[in-house]
Formats: structure tokens, C-alpha cells, sequence
């Protein structure tokens, strides 16, 4: 059930964990980074949290005003508010800390916000020729784009794309820390692509 523990402390950083300190909190909000979620996406994308726990969560970060309920083709999604939205910067900086942090013990999930704040954060050579790809990852369409040394992800078709890239959040991650991974993951169909072979490498690897 919601809980309403209060670390009673009136230091900003204190209050700042009421709101979002339980278990789980703030990888919702980092679920709700690129766009309004079902509670069944969020579920899918938060593997190791069960159904009531996810519910609490998001009744809780509703009731303090981080996210709110909308609709979408009549759907019910959950979308981060105005000042959710302020959260993004320091779940950003939270990950940069936490790259150093021990791997967890497998399985272990990697959802495919994750892949993307990932593949959107990395340095790029300015100098570089843009690419856009069609990147389907876990059943969604994102368009993928590289231009002066940024990474612009957002949900939805390309109007155009130099290359179309298939596959799963585990398999983008591992190719991303293993450059050397791609040729045997085309091999073994966990990667389907199309387009220039270059530009692949470029997206993957140009860091």
C-alpha cells in the first residue's frame, strides 16, 4: 500500500526524498523521460516489480504532484507533470554516477529508455555527417538522429532514414559497451538492419 513515511527533516534533499526516495520511484520517472506510459509498459519496462508495488508508486508520485494520469487513443497513461519534468537532469546525473557502481546479478533488466538515455548521452564528433535511423527496439519505433556531435531520440517513424537498425534494450547495451559484438550478433539475427554499414558503426561507436 502507499506509504507516507517522512524523514521529518527540513533540508531540501529530505523533502526532495519524501517525494521520491521509496523503492522504485524514480525509475518511473525515468520511464516517463521520452513519453506518457501505459501501466502495462510500465510494468513490461520494470520487470522486478510487482504489479501492487507499481501501483503504490504511482498513486504516490500522483498524490505529490510528479506525475499525473492522461489519455492517449483512449488509453490511460501516466505522464510526468511540469515539475516531474525538473527530475530529468538529476536522474541523468544519478546514472552518470551509477555507471561506476557494481553490475547487479543477472538476470538483471535493462529497459529500453535506459539503452536510449544511454545512446542519447554519449559524446559525438562534432565533425561527423548526420545519420537518421529507424530504430525498433522491444516493439517501439524510434527515430534516431545524430547531427554537430548530438543525439536527438524521440518516439515515432522518421519521415526518411539512412538506416533501419532491429532489436532488443539487452543486445543495444551489450553492442554499445562491445563494439566488437555487432558482426556475430547480424550473424545470429539479434540484430536486423538495413542501410549503410558505416552509419551503423558511426551511431554504435563514434564516442
Amino acid at each position: 500500500m502507499p506509504t507516507s513515511r517522512s524523514y521529518r527533516d527540513s533540508c531540501g534533499i529530505a523533502r526532495a526524498l519524501d517525494v521520491v526516495g521509496e523503492r522504485w520511484a524514480l525509475l518511473v520517472v525515468r520511464e516517463l523521460l521520452f513519453l506518457p506510459r501505459r501501466f502495462s509498459e510500465l510494468r513490461h519496462a520494470l520487470p522486478h516489480a510487482s504489479s501492487n508495488l507499481l501501483a503504490d508508486r504511482l498513486r504516490e508520485l500522483e498524490q505529490h504532484g510528479v506525475i499525473r494520469r492522461g489519455k492517449v487513443a483512449n488509453a490511460q497513461v501516466y505522464e510526468l507533470t511540469e515539475w516531474g519534468r525538473k527530475l530529468e537532469p538529476i536522474v541523468l546525473a544519478l546514472g552518470d554516477w551509477g555507471i561506476e557502481a557494481p553490475s547487479p546479478p543477472e538476470p538483471a533488466a535493462l529497459s529500453a529508455t535506459s539503452v536510449l538515455i544511454f545512446l542519447r548521452g554519449a559524446p559525438r564528433d562534432p565533425a561527423a555527417p548526420p545519420i537518421v535511423c529507424r530504430l525498433e527496439l522491444d516493439g517501439s519505433i524510434w527515430t534516431v538522429s545524430t547531427n554537430s556531435g548530438k543525439v536527438e531520440v524521440r518516439s515515432g517513424e522518421p519521415a526518411t532514414a539512412d538506416i533501419s537498425l532491429r532489436t532488443d534494450p539487452k543486445t543495444l547495451g551489450g553492442l554499445l559497451a562491445d563494439p566488437g559484438a555487432l558482426d556475430s550478433a547480424l550473424a545470429d539475427g539479434t540484430v536486423s538492419f538495413v542501410g549503410d554499414r558505416k552509419a551503423l558503426d558511426r551511431l554504435l561507436f563514434d564516442r
